[in-house]
């Protein structure tokens, strides 16, 4: 249980706060509603870009790292499709230096042309690197668009065309923080060795006269129902063969969501999963394999990834993936093995709970999603599910016209 109290400044930043005395750190985790969901078709990758632009200089400090090191913390952001997220741990006795720092950024980006420039430039980098010039890198390139054709999810965070970087100007960088980068638009978590009390004073001083901005009302186009299977095939100069199969899934909070993280457990977590010993230790088709989710606020994909065995075709893998999706869909998760995965996925709950900075994100995350409460509400979840809940899932979601699937074929030297 993340116990948390909470209140609203009157610029809309919503506050949550988590009380433990029992550490002499604290977590400051500021969650900015805009991933790159919320990108124009366009423009996309400027989530990306604002996370490294957030540590280039704001309005009235022009090094963000420095002050966090002087006093002893660490900090770091990511952006996902569905958010952007900054976070700093530091000891409690010097917590407000994390207020002053979050709030100058909040307020305004030094908007330095030199900066710009400089974050575009490690951004084309950072693309080239993680996603041409690495084995398999392009694969959600390649793979988003064949899974979503109407969702903006159809293109990776880091931007559908590395073009749209390259052409970015200082006027759409100045628009698009003005209209997301709001107090409004923002969830802050305290947490830590601070009292309720502190941080309310805290944030009134250093975030209560920030702007607020116009209020964003999310209206993205939903994904059709897929009605028939997808296919792709690609090639590269990578090590294996690679097969990739995604399946359409409910979203992070919605009604099914553990069912179908469970269902992908039980078919490709660990040395006991039905893919690892089927494929792997029985009949050596593959060198890797595993099953898992993308888990996404608005409805993601459950993936079976694989790299084959020099001498196995991709036709030959694929048809075995399918005849074990087959079997589970027909007959079913036993209750071994769905007890398995329930205490595992248990366990990795409570184990990533110790740490204060996860319990503040989760608060972040499920404050963001529409209900803070839901941070609290995985644990019960998990342990109701049967299995009945997993194989319905299992019919549900593992269906020919639900799949799509990629060939990555190793390029012959």
């Amino acid at each position: 249980m993340i116990r948390y109290k909470q209140f609203t400044l009157g610029n809309g930043l919503r506050v949550f706060v988590h009380e433990d005395f029992s550490t002499p750190m604290a977590a400051v985790n500021i969650l900015y509603n805009v991933g790159s969901r919320d990108e124009d078709e366009e423009r996309t990758g400027f989530a990306h870009l604002f996370e490294h632009l957030m540590f280039g200089g704001s309005k009235n400090i022009p090094s963000y790292d420095i002050p966090v090191q002087n006093v002893g913390g660490e900090n770091n952001a990511f952006t996902s499709p569905d958010i952007t997220n900054y976070y700093i741990t530091l000891p409690a006795d010097n917590v407000e230096t994390a207020f002053w720092l979050e709030s100058d950024r909040m307020l305004s980006l030094s908007f330095d042309p030199n900066v710009l420039e400089v974050q575009r430039k490690v951004v084309i980098e950072e693309f080239k690197q993680r996603y041409l010039n690495q084995p398999y890198g392009d694969m959600w390139l390649k793979l988003r668009p064949l899974a979503y054709k109407t969702h903006p999810y159809r293109w990776a965070t880091i931007g559908k065309d590395i073009g749209h970087i390259e052409r970015a100007t200082m006027d759409d960088v100045q628009d698009f923080f003005f209209r997301f980068y709001r107090p409004n638009n923002a969830v802050m978590v305290v947490a830590g060795a601070v009292s309720f009390e502190k941080v309310q004073e805290l944030a009134e001083k250093w975030f209560g006269e920030i702007p607020a901005g116009p209020a964003y009302v999310r209206n993205l186009p939903a994904e059709p129902v897929q009605t028939e299977a997808r296919f792709l095939e690609t090639s590269a100069a990578v090590p294996l063969n690679s097969l990739i199969k995604v399946f359409h899934m409910p979203g992070r909070y919605e009604p099914g969501f553990y069912a179908s993280d469970l269902l992908s457990d039980v078919l490709g977590r660990g040395k006991s999963s039905r893919l690892y010993q089927k494929l792997l230790k029985e009949r050596a088709l593959f060198n890797s394999v595993s099953g898992s989710i993308i888990s996404s606020l608005d409805p993601g994909l459950l993936m079976i990834k694989g790299n084959l065995n020099p001498g196995v075709t991709l036709e030959e893998a694929d048809a075995a993936v399918t005849e074990i999706l087959q079997e589970i869909v027909e007959n079913g998760a036993s209750e071994e093995e769905v007890t398995k995965v329930k205490n595992q996925s248990e366990a990795s709950l409570a184990f990533s709970e110790v740490e204060l900075l996860n319990r503040a994100m989760n608060l972040a995350f499920a404050a963001n999603a529409g209900n803070v409460d839901w941070a609290n509400a995985d644990a019960d979840i998990i342990r109701a599910l049967t299995p009945d809940d997993i194989n319905n899932a299992a019919k549900s979601i593992l269906t020919p016209e639900n799949t799509s699937t990629m060939y990555y074929r190793a390029e012959v030297k």
